[in-house]
């Protein structure tokens, strides 16, 4: 290319959503507004303004739908005749051009740039009528063009501009490094010749120089092979270099460019090699939310920004949900080093020429777009993975040999049939270079979540907090018992936001993978909304879903408690994403994880799912010592101690392995692991040139004094922490119902309504465990799933179970009146409580009566939820613990609890102050007239 001619700016612009245009020839008309390019209809306020208020996705205040004509003038009277010229429209939807009223032609790629060739007006100066459509797609375009995610917008948002080139010159070079040779092979393709003399020369990013040489090309043998010598720079992680080599016909001022990586991308077993180094990814999803301006960046600049937020959260892994991203994101990731799988943008059924539903025009579109993927953005070192899609189904066959055409075309990377396809029913096929998915059967989980809906739930949901979970044994069981049995029929799966009937065709065979597993949008951990975001969404897009939950807070008076409900549910999501991902660090048989997500995600519900707001900004509970504690676990070097349980005894011997997880490329010599716990402290020797998972070996401390315990681990700039709950042993029989006296106090504990009724209307004092509730939410430790409103819907579509929908304990420790040890969220000594409680529904209460324990509720529900809580009923003093104890008597941390509510309500501090009923303590059905 010779150079370009900018044509950012102010456009021309007609609305036509009712796509008249064409009949009436808009094309000819010019422009009724104007615009700035690049941009969208909605950034630019040219759509009408939306009323709607959406709750489950940002709404577009002015959505705009149908054709965008949009109009320039430019001048080519400079440029000769026999130059090439073309239009270039980066980041756009469907598009026609036509110059001088002359239809020059249509271009269909959602994910790569429009390139129009208007040679023939060179020379002249030109009238530029260009219609935009973002309506009549040929696939519905996953994240590409959902309102969950970037919206469906309607302009041109990338580079705008006309390329002028000699002709004849290089049109295009593709790059294919050899790390192992220290090579490059070049294919170039010339444009108005048969066949050049050349030059070619480059440099890479540090510093590097390859000379000038001269070679002889020709359209039916155009390769060269280029030695980067032996102390060529590899490209990773770790270093990323680029290369960038340039090429122009002898005697031609015309340069075409290449920028790669020197490096390999491999499967090797289970393992995932980069540069033959085994490598862990460590992923996020990512989906174009970019709420200031509802499209995602084109600069490197800004995507460089993303990613190093990403980075200090120890992500080096980028998987991009039914969309690919900008060259400028690609462009970032070679810059900085990170791992990028963009996908095919479907999310959907691929079927063969037998099938009754097969839609060919969608196949072939979304073939062909990969092929352009694939041309457009190739050479980029960081472009190291590629999925066909999320969650498809249909026909194997089909997707492997649309893998295997992709891989004959292009072999720099490695490639999937998408990401969770068949999900009850995985498979991997000949030509998979990895898995991606979340099971192996319907129990051989391989992530700590899931839906109900998706049942069974995972670890971090059911099992008492741990960390000792590994996949290892589902992926590989010792003693395999088959689970599968073939099928055949119609069955109603998840589908997005909804529900779908889909054909499912099992086998008898269950899968036991042979390549490399990636565990797929683990985590998806809620927490509650910080609405003091609300005036961030200074764009087009519009959080009234988070204006409609505040009104409901509100209506419900809860809107004072709601900060704390976020930070309180924020710290358990973190606690919950730290049980995810070490399991995964710890499974031998897992080569990365892919989350879903570090930031929230604005659509399907609104899932507030992050520890990064939707803007990539820290939460508020997320501080710098959060971040500090995630990189513990969210590293490539992470020291990982297996923990059964963090409720232990005064007396007991901890017997606890610990592993390492080493990825970094310098090699270990003479490391230690250096343990504390409880002033006690000691040291674990590391196997020299230790790599992957490494058990390195058991600390076993002693637990002498009862209170909360801080087993620290270090290597070097390494840490992990691990906090363990001390009690008194459990010994002997411990009844929890009956009369508790202390001096003149006497406390009465009963499980009856009647009998606490009875000793109320006698002025006692009462703690009354209920057996049942006339209304109750299940009490449940994990924090929901995704979000509740979108599965509540799916699980009552598909008849399946409800989510409890709950967020966590929420504990006001200033005003705490127990002597029991908590933090203001749930932690492991309150898994048991919990486990065994109902939480009473209290919306007849005042906003001032806050319950002792707090249940989080979700957005939707909205209901005030208590454990532990307090009132005055008639001349009597009430506690009210829903938590059935009596049924965990045997646990010390129950025990403890149980007498710290005895010392508190012996204590002349048990004087409630607020007089309340039966009825609005959630203990008595409200009668009904």
């Amino acid at each position: 290319m010779l150079y370009k001619i900018d044509l950012s700016g102010e456009w021309g612009f007609r609305t036509d959503e009712e796509k008249n245009g064409l009949l009436s020839q808009y094309y000819l008309l010019g422009g009724t507004d104007k615009i700035t390019l690049p941009s969208t209809v909605s950034l630019s306020k040219l759509g009408r303004p939306n009323p709607k208020s959406e709750t489950g996705f940002l709404t577009d205040a002015y959505a705009y739908e149908g054709y965008g004509w949009y109009y320039k003038t430019a001048d080519l009277s400079g440029i000769p005749c026999t130059y090439s010229v073309k239009l270039f429209l980066e980041r756009t939807r469907y598009t026609t051009l036509w110059i001088n009223g002359e239809k020059i032609g249509s271009r269909n790629s959602l994910c790569t740039p429009h390139l129009y060739d208007i040679s023939r007006f060179a020379g002249e100066i030109i009238s530029i009528a260009v219609c935009v459509s973002n309506c009549d797609y040929a696939t519905k375009g996953g994240h590409m063009t959902s309102p969950d995610t970037q919206s469906n917008w309607n302009g041109i948002t990338g580079e705008i501009c006309i390329l002028v080139s000699e002709n004849p010159c290089i049109s295009s070079i593709d790059a294919y490094p050899d790390a192992d040779k220290k090579s490059v092979k070049f294919r170039l393709e010339l444009e108005g010749a048969e066949k050049a003399d050349i030059e070619l020369w480059g440099a890479s990013s540090d510093g590097k120089i390859i000379d000038k040489q001269r070679f002889h090309i020709c359209k039916s043998s155009s390769e060269i092979t280029l030695s980067l010598g032996e102390n060529a720079s590899l490209w990773s992680e770790y270093t990323p270099v680029t290369y960038t080599v340039r090429a122009a016909i002898c005697g031609s001022a015309d340069v075409a460019s290449v920028t790669f990586g020197l490096r390999s991308f491999t499967a090797n077993g289970l393992n995932l090699l980069c540069n033959g180094r085994k490598i862990f990814l460590r992923g996020k999803h990512d989906g174009m939310i970019f709420p200031l301006t509802g499209a995602a960046p084109t600069s490197v600049e800004e995507w460089i920004k993303i990613f190093e937020t990403a980075q200090k959260w120890g992500i080096n892994h980028y998987r991009f949900h039914t969309c690919c991203p900008p060259d400028a994101a690609f462009t970032a990731a070679d810059i900085i080093g990170i791992y990028m799988q963009p996908e095919l943008p479907f999310w959907g059924t691929i079927t063969d020429k037998s099938d009754d539903n097969h839609n060919a025009a969608e196949q072939e579109y979304l073939i062909t777009e990969g092929r352009r993927i694939l041309k457009t953005f190739g050479n980029h070192p960081s472009f190291v993975m590629m999925s066909l899609g999320n969650e498809l189904w249909g026909s194997k066959e089909r997707l492997n040999e649309i893998l295997g055409m992709y891989k004959s075309i292009d072999s720099r990377r490695l490639y999937t049939q998408g990401s969770n396809n068949f999900q009850f029913w995985p498979n991997i096929q000949p030509n998979d270079d990895f898995f991606s998915g979340v099971r192996l059967s319907k129990s051989r989980l391989i992530r700590g979540s899931y839906a109900d809906c998706d049942a069974p739930l995972g670890f971090v949901q059911t099992d008492e907090p741990n960390t000792s979970h590994s996949y290892d044994e589902l992926i590989f069981p010792k003693d395999h018992v088959s689970e599968a049995s073939a099928v055949h029929k119609e069955i109603e799966i998840q589908y997005g936001t909804g529900v779908k009937k889909i054909t499912a065709d099992g086998s008898d065979d269950e899968l036991f993978p042979t390549k490399p597993i990636i565990t797929h949008e683990v985590g998806q951990y809620c927490s509650f909304p910080d609405f003091d975001e609300i005036p961030m969404y200074s764009g087009p897009l519009k959080p009234r879903n988070l204006e409609t939950f505040r009104r409901r807070i509100a209506e419900r008076k809860l809107l004072p408690y709601a900060e704390d409900f976020h930070i309180s549910s924020g710290r358990l999501a973190f606690q919950c994403y730290k049980y995810e991902i070490e399991a995964a660090m710890r499974s031998k048989y897992i080569s990365g994880f892919q989350l879903l997500d570090l930031q929230d995600f604005t659509g399907q519900g609104t899932a507030l799912v992050g520890m990064l707001n939707a803007f990539m900004k820290p939460k508020k509970f997320a501080d710098e010592k959060l971040r500090e504690l995630w990189l513990g676990f969210c590293s490539d070097t992470v020291i990982l101690a297996e923990i059964d349980s963090f409720i232990v005894s005064v007396g007991d011997v901890l017997n606890i392995p610990v592993l390492l997880r080493y990825m970094r490329p310098e090699k270990l010599s003479n490391c230690k692991i250096c343990w504390s716990f409880d002033k006690q402290s000691g040291e674990l020797d590391i196997p020299d040139s230790s790599e992957g998972i490494v058990r390195i070996g058991v600390i076993t401390p002693q637990v002498r004094k009862t209170g909360t315990l801080k087993l620290s681990l270090n290597l070097g700039d390494v840490n992990n922490v691990y906090y363990f709950h001390a009690y008194q042993k459990a010994d002997g029989d411990f009844p929890i119902l009956g009369k508790s006296i202390f001096g003149n106090s006497c406390v009465y504990t009963v499980n009856s309504l009647e009998e606490a009724e009875k000793l109320l209307s006698a002025g006692e004092k009462v703690l009354y465990i209920p057996q049942n509730l006339p209304e109750s939410v299940r009490g449940f430790y994990c924090t929901d799933f995704w979000c509740y409103p979108m599965f509540r819907s799916i699980s009552e579509s598909m008849c399946r179970q409800i989510p409890v929908g709950t967020l966590g304990l929420c504990i006001d420790c200033q005003n705490y009146p127990l002597d029991f040890e908590t933090a203001d969220c749930s932690s492991p000594q309150w898994y048991h409580i919990v486990s065994h409680a109902d939480c009473a529904i209290l919306d007849g209460t005042d906003a001032d009566f806050r319950p002792i324990i707090m249940m989080t509720d979700n957005f939707e529900r909205c209901h005030k939820l208590g454990i532990l809580y307090e009132a005055a009923v008639g001349d009597g003093r009430l506690m009210v613990c829903t938590s059935r104890l009596y049924e965990i008597s045997q646990r010390p941390e129950v025990r403890e609890f149980y007498r710290s509510l005895l010392r508190y309500m012996h204590s002349e501090r048990f004087a409630p102050t607020h007089q309340l009923t039966l009825e609005q303590l959630g203990l008595k059905a409200t009668p009904h007239n």
